[in-house]
């Protein structure tokens, strides 16, 4: 099969085609062919040697997968061949093959593409896991979303939404702040003086009940000036950085819950129970359009480096999608 590796760390230039050998599922795993994948930071990090796969995970990059069943190891039941699928991955999405375990699948909704569904997996996980089963916010309740032009940040707008939140996202882009506009209730360009003033006065005062925060350390302070009280922070990024100073006297002053929660490393059992709540959620949702990831770009899989580039540039919205075979590069 061929398959995209880094074999030493370095920029988008490291990034090859390789052929390598098929993979074999086995025992509770299924083996998809991939038709699209997806590039997630994640996928930068480890091409950069600085985010190495879990113990046993293959060196191929690419968090999740969309395509079709090729075949079921033993032992798992409710896949067939030629099942149209979506999959959370420790590694491997970017080949044309990739051995999953079966846990980590769900059905691709009817009439949704290839490209919209190596989307899904990834960023809807990551937001479900925090809103959904962490910190999840009551109906009306104030979310306040950090990097929300990324794709883990569209997802949890759209997730936030459909519980029956409302919604503030901050970028620091005014261009991704008009694109946003239609998936939160407000959005915030932050200034000099940052983004708590304009969350507390958006809030009349109270401050958001929950942040869903990709950045850490660069918005640490700000959000202790921004939460509410009793509320609740999920540290799901570090993209500003991962050391800062803690005042835990704040903390203590609001009650404040901060969690913080990663999917690669999670045991197999974990993601599975992840998998299967989500998909009983939000399956419906997608199918009827209530969710929809945002896609800011599709590139074949020979062009893998351009991808990267683009992720790097930090002016996507969205996911940039990578087909894996021809009919990943038209709709379904």
């Amino acid at each position: 099969m061929r398959a995209v590796v880094a074999r030493r760390p370095g920029g988008p230039e490291v990034l090859e085609l390789a052929v390598l050998p098929d993979p074999v599922p086995g025992p509770g795993e299924v083996l998809v062919r991939v038709r699209a994948t997806a590039v997630n930071r994640a996928d930068l990090l480890q091409r950069q040697g600085r985010y190495p796969p879990p113990p046993g995970a293959t060196e191929v990059l690419g968090l999740e997968a969309a395509g079709t069943v090729a075949a079921v190891g033993p032992g798992v039941t409710g896949w067939s061949p030629g099942d149209r699928v979506m999959a959370l991955l420790a590694g491997g999405g970017y080949a044309e093959l990739v051995a999953v375990p079966a846990g980590q699948l769900m059905a691709v909704p009817p009439g949704m593409d290839w490209l919209l569904a190596a989307a899904v997996p990834e960023v809807f996980l990551t937001a479900w896991q925090a809103l959904g089963r962490t910190v999840r916010p009551a109906p009306g309740e104030w979310v306040l979303v950090h990097a929300a032009a990324s794709g883990v940040g569209t997802a949890a707008l759209q997730v936030a939404r459909e519980l029956g939140a409302r919604t503030i996202a901050t970028t620091r882009s005014p261009d991704k702040a008009e694109r946003l506009a239609g998936l939160a209730d407000h959005v915030v360009v932050p200034g000099y003086d940052g983004f708590a003033d304009e969350v507390r006065r958006l809030t009349g005062g109270t401050g958001a009940d929950v942040v869903i925060d990709l950045v850490g350390a660069a918005y640490w302070a700000q959000n202790l000036e921004a939460v509410a009280a009793d509320g609740r922070i999920a540290l799901i990024g570090l993209t500003g950085g991962a050391r800062t100073e803690l005042d835990m006297g704040r903390l203590f002053a609001r009650r404040v819950t901060v969690v913080a929660s990663t999917l690669r490393a999670r045991p197999l059992a974990q993601k599975a129970a992840l998998v299967a709540d989500f998909a009983a959620w939000g399956l419906p949702r997608l199918a009827d359009g209530r969710l929809r990831p945002t896609v800011h770009d599709l590139v074949p899989l020979a062009r893998v480096g351009d991808a990267h580039r683009l992720v790097e540039s930090d002016a996507t919205v969205g996911k940039v999608v990578l087909a894996v075979s021809e009919d990943g590069l038209v709709p379904r």
